[in-house]
């Protein structure tokens, strides 16, 4: 066993970061100790600001990812921005090895004509809206939710699911949370009515899992619409139908929707397959979106029918995917949108870089659950501990400490201690458990103790 302790910097707090923290300093084969650097100045990633704040038992895995931030050779280091308060060229040279864990932030495009009008927005940016994201465009998403009537939502994985769900609530099925409380206000006040999940191919194709499909059918306000065409199986979904226990469980679901009568309920939500979006329209802000009826061909591949019809509509979401990006200074491939790598080993023109990896979306792109993060931190973990012995025999590394400019505020844990403590009491002041801080400069106040 080596006596000098392996510095490792992982970029991202979010599950990917946080399990691969957990796989290094669970072994002991080789001393470690370990940092994750995140520009917030407080944990978590997607967990916190990606699973919807209604969905309280995937949340709670921040208990269990805590429990990782809180080990001795584990430190939190918070509201620190890789390539502008310190450039991934110094953070490597601080550290025997760096572990790029940052996700992927940025929305897939839709490809088609008005999709820059105002009135189209990305649910990425609406998730971060909701979730109370400090770089949330707030104005923007609360100026367009206040006047909407109808909206539809492009997309049939579990993002747009959320979506359509946290806009169909009603106020006392999301009081709970700890959405902002400017979110609660907005949202028990909308004026939407009409809410259109649209996705190209059909209910057998579709990425959403069951329990998240099936909560839209138990709103207490809102009524889920699909035409009995939608769910008629072709030839290639019946195949999917028999092979795939998930889409099988999906289909029934759907099928029992289409069953129902009308209730007369405030909100209608209107289930499209088989339809893509062709363009938004409006002049100056969208009026409505033209869509395509699509099929699939005996091989499975989707085709276009010609036939098209339109919605009327003043909001479009825009759910079709993540996307990340690169760093200055790290190989990046912008045709897959992740950083090169076998097994967690970042490449650069195919040749392994020494003491760079990557785990998570980044690495990947944006699929699987949570869980998946797991598995897959692992890999990278036990490709960088296989090359530690090249890294043990260097100079011991300084870490990210001298490389921040004086008066800069790092957050550590005892400062997301009192972050945490903050939106605690006000979540108690109004009978829930938590309301979440959204704003930078507050939580910054928060973690320091003002």
């Amino acid at each position: 066993m080596s006596t000098k302790e392996l510095r490792v910097a992982i970029v991202g707090s979010g599950p990917s970061g946080i399990y691969a923290a957990d796989a290094l300093t669970s072994q002991e084969a080789v001393p470690v100790s370990v940092d994750i650097i995140d520009r917030l100045p407080v944990p978590f990633g997607l967990v916190r600001y990606g699973v919807a704040p209604d969905h309280f038992s995937i949340r709670s895995v921040r208990g269990t990812l805590e429990k990782v931030l809180d080990r001795d050779k584990v430190r939190f280091v918070g509201n620190v921005a890789i390539g502008e308060d310190v450039s991934l060229a110094d953070l490597r040279d601080a550290y025997d090895a760096v572990i790029l864990t940052y996700g992927a932030a940025r929305d897939r495009r839709l490809g088609v004509p008005g999709e820059d009008l105002p009135g189209s927005v990305a649910a990425t940016d609406l998730v971060n809206w909701y979730c109370g994201h400090p770089d949330a465009l707030r104005d923007e998403i609360e100026t367009e939710l206040a006047s909407a009537t109808t909206a539809v939502v492009i997309g049939v994985g579990n993002v747009a699911v959320d979506v359509v769900r946290v806009l169909a609530k009603a106020p006392t099925e999301i009081d709970a949370t700890d959405m902002p409380q400017h979110v609660l206000d907005l949202l028990a006040a909308d004026n939407i009515t009409d809410i259109y999940l649209v996705g190209r191919r059909g209910p057998a194709q579709a990425t959403f899992t069951t329990k998240e499909l099936r909560e839209l059918g138990e709103l207490s306000d809102a009524e889920v619409i699909v035409a009995a065409a939608d769910v008629e199986l072709d030839p290639v979904s019946a195949v999917t139908v028999e092979s795939d226990r998930l889409a099988a469980r999906n289909v029934e679901v759907i099928r029992e929707w289409s069953t129902r009568a009308s209730e007369g309920k405030r909100r209608r939500i209107h289930v499209r397959f088989f339809t893509k979006p062709v363009e938004i329209l409006g002049s100056d802000h969208v009026s409505g979106i033209v869509l395509e009826r699509t099929a699939l061909d005996a091989s499975g591949a989707l085709v276009s029918t010609g036939e098209t019809f339109t919605v009327d509509c003043d909001l479009v979401v825009r759910s079709v995917g993540y996307r990340g990006v690169g760093l200055d200074d790290s190989p990046f491939d912008p045709d897959r949108a992740v950083v090169p790598n076998t097994a967690g080993r970042v490449l650069d023109g195919g040749v392994p870089v020494a003491g760079l990896y990557v785990a998570g979306w980044i690495k990947r792109g944006p699929s699987g659950i949570i869980g998946t993060n797991k598995k897959d931190a692992a890999e990278t973990v036990q490709s960088l501990l296989a090359d530690a012995q090249t890294m043990l025999g260097g100079v011991d590394r300084p870490g990210i400490d001298g490389l921040l400019s004086a008066g800069h505020q790092v957050v550590h844990m005892d400062g997301w201690r009192s972050v945490d403590a903050g939106e605690r009491a006000a979540g108690a002041a109004r009978g829930r458990e938590r309301t979440t801080e959204h704003d930078r400069a507050r939580l910054l106040d928060l973690a320091a103790g003002r």
